[in-house]
């Protein structure tokens, strides 16, 4: 097995690791990855399985199911184990890659840093995940992105641009999550959008309603009523599963794992790709 170790930004990594360790940014871009590239390239220099139109073609959508191993596997020399050490927007950035290059065959672990909702998705918490990236299993999951073209590694946001409450429609699959229109002066236990995350099996999409803005500031008494009741920003009961979320809006706040789209979108759409991750997870 080859392994790839990626190490974005300045984590401290243990002696004596296997393979090949690059040096990248927190965030890495497609020139950082280029040797990850090359790397996949090398041991699949032509992929003979269906292409990505021809497995859209077919008429009974067998990829939307369970999530199953990469059939390119038995065609690879050795296996290609790629570990990402850093945050959610550093996966992100790397499966990202691995998603516009066509390569997602390659296998996925993640040791991460800082505060990760991958890391809960993949189960890793509590888990040695050096143990995990190296010497784990391969346990297939969808891979969730979004129409932008960027892949959803923990967590994801649809809000008002101007963090406010939440004026437009989300839908996830054909159930309508949040449809509103925004009133003023409504601090919390109003619409505030949505937050959703990617399954690690089918339909692939989680998300739930926001009752409070990012940034609400409370006051030292709203903040014991709220310990007290035990509420939170999230209306658990709200939860919806599904292969696409679909918002529309006249002014939305698009965020992938903590990176937020530079401008306001009128519009936005996460799906199921037609590939699945090759996880390295418990």
């Amino acid at each position: 097995m080859r392994v790839l170790i990626l190490r974005c930004g300045d984590a401290p990594l243990p002696d004596d690791l296997p393979g090949t360790v690059l040096d990248l940014p927190a965030v890495p871009g497609r020139r950082n990855l280029k040797l990850l590239d090359d790397a996949a390239a090398n041991l699949l220099p032509e992929d003979p399985t269906p292409t990505l139109d021809e497995i859209s073609a077919q008429p009974d959508v067998p990829h939307l199911a369970t999530p199953g191993p990469a059939p390119q596997a038995e065609h690879l020399p050795e296996a290609l184990r790629t570990v990402v050490v850093g945050g959610d927007a550093a996966l992100s950035a790397v499966l990202t890659r691995m998603m516009r290059g066509d390569y997602l065959w390659a296998e996925v672990g993640f040791v991460p840093v800082g505060e990760s909702a991958a890391a809960r998705s993949w189960g890793l918490t509590g888990a040695d995940a050096w143990q995990v990236a190296l010497n784990g299993t391969v346990r297939p999951a969808p891979l969730i992105r979004s129409d932008l073209g960027i892949a959803l590694a923990g967590s994801a946001t649809i809000r008002a641009w101007d963090d406010g409450e939440f004026t437009g429609e989300i839908i996830v699959d054909d159930h309508v999550l949040v449809r509103h229109e925004a009133r003023d002066g409504v601090r919390f236990d109003g619409v505030f959008g949505a937050r959703l995350v990617p399954m690690v099996d089918a339909p692939g999409i989680a998300a739930v309603r926001a009752t409070e803005p990012e940034t609400v500031s409370l006051t030292w008494r709203e903040k014991i009523a709220r310990r007290l009741s035990g509420s939170s920003p999230l209306d658990a009961d709200s939860l919806a599963t599904g292969r696409a979320v679909q918002a529309g809006g006249p002014s939305l706040a698009v965020a992938i794992d903590g990176v937020r789209h530079k401008r306001p979108l009128e519009r936005v759409t996460f799906y199921r790709h037609l590939r699945d991750l090759q996880v390295v997870r418990p």
